[in-house]
């Protein structure tokens, strides 16, 4: 059957019916340990009883009014990301790609300045701004010029940093764990580095915390757990559970750079995505979620370290929390295994060059962990042969 979608996505052949927790239902009746969540988006697992509760109440209040009314749900939300970060005040769009595209903006206001650095690596977006902020060739490609005020520098790299800050700089814009590009993570030199330049130069701090936002590393946001102050956190996929949301939070000195009609979004903030929202935060952002995030993401560690010791098929296992990345060798390719696993019932993600990454939900248990890492470590193994 013909299809009248654009074909932008290599869509896999399993056709949703059903989710509830990290389970997923398809069509055909197969029932799968969803270890993607939506690519890091159903942080609570699929049809969580009080993101939808929170979503029945708001519908049957209103769907949508504009931004010319005020919004209680946006306020509400708003303070609570500020009680977890320190910064003062939030713009909230409808994806991630479009939370950056303020984040840049505003930087540049608010600097003054133009050049805007970020990392080798980095996926920021797909919008033309994002793109040329993402540093990855492959999703600038015919796409003609970018825009010219992007530098960007090796991840880690102190030196070149350093030396690619300059008095144009805007800002310095960076993940703290990559994820589209492998699971890479920061590392302390290189935070102290960016702490450096930017108090030099007054280049603005950008941490885009897209996908490691919202209690995926065990901490509301992957930055704290270094000794860092952002000036603006861009965040996305967890904070609606499943319904399109993103935010811009930005330190209170910068309010004044984004007054009525500096930017703005139909639909963003929408009140049933901020509903939804609010009750992910009042869920994700307790201590003691935290704290099980945490916990579960060393047992998933463990496991996946004791069982893939010996393998030769495996270069490295990287994980913060319940992001965790499975570094193969060359010969063996993550695509191959990861659709092996789905016709084990297990669904688990691609990253960088040849990673599999394991996002699952942060709410997931140990059973569901260990059924999962059963079924990917007796496929790795499998691939011995290959590798040699």
């Amino acid at each position: 059957m013909m299809s009248h979608v654009f074909p932008t996505y290599a869509r896999w052949n399993i056709a949703p019916d059903y989710g509830k927790g990290s389970w997923l239902t398809a069509t055909d009746g197969t029932t799968y340990l969803d270890f993607t969540s939506g690519i890091g988006v159903t942080g609570l697992g699929h049809r969580h009883p009080k993101v939808e509760a929170a979503i029945i109440k708001q519908l049957q209040k209103y769907y949508h009014t504009s931004n010319l009314f005020q919004q209680p749900n946006q306020e509400a939300l708003a303070e609570q990301l500020s009680n977890v970060t320190g910064l003062g005040a939030a713009f909230f769009a409808n994806s991630g790609a479009e939370a950056n595209e303020a984040a840049i903006k505003l930087a540049k206001k608010a600097t003054g300045k133009s050049k805007v650095i970020t990392c080798n690596g980095s996926f920021h977006g797909r919008t033309y701004a994002t793109m040329g902020a993402t540093g990855q060739e492959k999703v600038r490609i015919g796409y003609g010029p970018m825009l010219s005020s992007f530098a960007y520098v090796d991840f880690n790299n102190s030196e070149q940093l350093q030396d690619a800050v300059d008095d144009q700089t805007a800002a310095i814009m960076v993940e703290i764990i990559q994820g589209e590009g492998g699971i890479n993570l920061i590392t302390e030199a290189f935070v102290a580095t960016i702490n450096e330049v930017a108090k030099k130069t007054g280049a603005l701090i950008i941490i885009d915390e897209i996908q490691t936002g919202v209690g995926r590393t065990g901490k509301p946001f992957a930055y704290q757990h270094f000794d860092i102050q952002p000036d603006i956190v861009t965040v996305a996929k967890g904070l609606g559970n499943g319904l399109p949301i993103g935010a811009m939070l930005g330190k209170q000195e910068l309010i004044q750079y984004f007054g009525p009609g500096s930017h703005g979004s139909t639909f963003g903030g929408n009140p049933v995505s901020t509903a939804a929202a609010l009750a992910v935060v009042e869920e994700v952002f307790e201590e003691a979620f935290l704290q099980e995030v945490t916990t579960k993401g060393e047992f998933l560690k463990k496991q996946l370290i004791e069982k893939l010791k010996d393998q030769v098929t495996v270069k490295d296992v990287r994980a913060v929390g319940l992001m965790v990345g499975i570094d193969l060798v060359d010969k063996v390719k993550a695509a191959s295994i990861i659709a092996e696993l789905q016709n084990q019932a297990l669904l688990v993600l691609p990253a960088g060059q040849n990673v599999i990454r394991l996002l699952p939900p942060l709410n997931v248990t140990e059973e569901e962990i260990t059924i999962a890492v059963d079924k990917l470590t007796a496929i790795i193994k499998q691939q011995v042969e290959t590798a040699k």
